[in-house]
């Protein structure tokens, strides 16, 4: 499956806002370190695809779609309405 969804920090950070979650419960439920959501959340790297994979999926299944960017820019919203 060819990698298409780019996630960028500040999604990622919105993302998890909208449903309350702790940079550190992303990376359990991602299966990933705190430290790599941290750093790529405030810039410090870049993700590898595998790992741009996981976060997505996690968020995803956490009630999330990510937006692409358009020329509105891109963005978040939660799947079902509160």
């Amino acid at each position: 499956m060819p990698h298409a969804k780019i996630l960028l920090p500040a999604q990622c950070r919105a993302a998890r806002g909208l449903i309350n979650w702790s940079q550190g419960e992303l990376a359990d439920r991602a299966g990933v370190s705190r430290s790599t959501v941290k750093d790529f959340e405030t810039e410090r790297h870049a993700l590898h695809h595998s790992t741009e994979r996981l976060l997505i999926e996690a968020i995803e299944a956490g009630g999330v779609s990510l937006i692409t960017s358009d020329e509105a820019g891109p963005g978040v919203r939660l799947k079902t309405p509160v």
